[in-house]
């Protein structure tokens, strides 16, 4: 059984998903939900599934990112993951903490990678007229949002589309996808899980 930490900043609705899946044959279950802002959401919703949750806040750290991440990084040991699943955290890794997790660090991204890395993609999918729009979940590398592919799901982008509305759809794919990737991750299989 492969042991899951999970990295969120926010209301973890994606986190939910991975914690819904991960039941009956799932060769994967949770050990950790952490984040970086002691007050996010999703630690609540981790907490009430019967998940351990761990806060570091970033913002005691300003710019020494290593330092934050070294605090992080003793709670993930203790919690011993397979697997670290990055779901809506919104701080860049250092070249350092990639390396320890790599190749086993998944994170999901809100365009067709590799379309788009970073932030703002709905609207800047709209921006350039593009007639789809969706979310990848990919291997995280020392390259932001690059990494090898591990799965996508597509949406048309539709007439009078705000990024909010774009959003909104992709969301709900997002909450398809990533659960499904990690099962598939999970046992071994890298091949992409494309919806």
């Amino acid at each position: 059984m492969k042991r899951v930490a999970i990295l969120i900043s926010g209301g973890g609705s994606n986190m939910v998903a991975l914690l819904n899946s991960m039941t009956g044959d799932h060769p994967a279950r949770p050990v950790l939900v952490a984040s970086n802002d002691p007050g996010a959401g999703g630690l609540v919703k981790a907490a009430a599934a019967g998940v351990a949750t761990a806060a570091v806040d970033h913002r005691p750290y300003g710019k020494d990112r290593a330092s934050f991440e070294a605090e992080l990084v003793q709670h993930l040991e203790a919690a011993a993951p397979d697997i670290l699943c990055l779901a809506g955290f919104m701080r860049v890794l250092t070249p350092d903490f990639v390396r320890r997790f790599e190749g086993r660090m998944l994170n999901i991204h809100p365009s067709l990678l590799p379309k788009y890395p970073g932030l703002h993609t709905h609207q800047r999918a709209i921006d350039a007229g593009d007639a789809e729009a969706g979310c990848t979940v990919h291997e995280v590398t020392a390259v932001l949002d690059d990494g090898p592919l591990l799965g996508q799901a597509r949406v048309p982008v539709l007439p009078g589309d705000t990024a909010d509305s774009l959003a909104a759809r992709v969301l709900v794919q997002e909450h398809r996808l990533y659960p499904a990737v990690l099962r598939r991750y999970a046992a071994g299989d890298r091949r992409p899980v494309l919806l």
